[in-house]
């Protein structure tokens, strides 16, 4: 089986940083593509942002010059760094990480709230 682990969520206020960190353990063959959606209540999911195995990143637009996603292929993790985050950036923030021949792959969700 393949577990899925999130840290680093809390309350920041707008203009604050916060970074999460999310690993993968398990059953573990080849990780693809690993990122992060969020979801608001609400609101629809939104996917944030996306890493490939090989470094290639795409942003959603809202997040886009503010969020930074990296990725340690050798502890099977994957980063979040948010920067100047906004109330509208308020959501659970889940991980995902593609593994090859098995699926894709979940976390809990951790919540960040940005709020004064």
């Amino acid at each position: 089986q393949v577990q899925v682990v999130e840290s680093g969520g809390g309350l920041v206020q707008p203009g604050g940083s916060l970074r999460l960190s999310c690993a993968a353990s398990g059953s573990i063959g080849s990780l693809g593509a690993m990122g992060w959606y969020r979801q608001a209540p609400g609101k629809q999911r939104e996917l944030v942002a996306t890493i490939t195995s090989v470094g290639g990143t795409v942003y959603a637009d809202a997040v886009k010059g503010r969020f930074t996603i990296s990725r340690d292929n050798a502890k099977n993790a994957v980063y979040l760094q948010m920067n100047s985050l906004e109330p509208e950036d308020t959501a659970v923030y889940y991980c995902f990480c593609n593994v090859f021949y098995k699926g894709q792959y979940w976390g809990p969700g951790t919540q960040v709230t940005v709020s004064s």
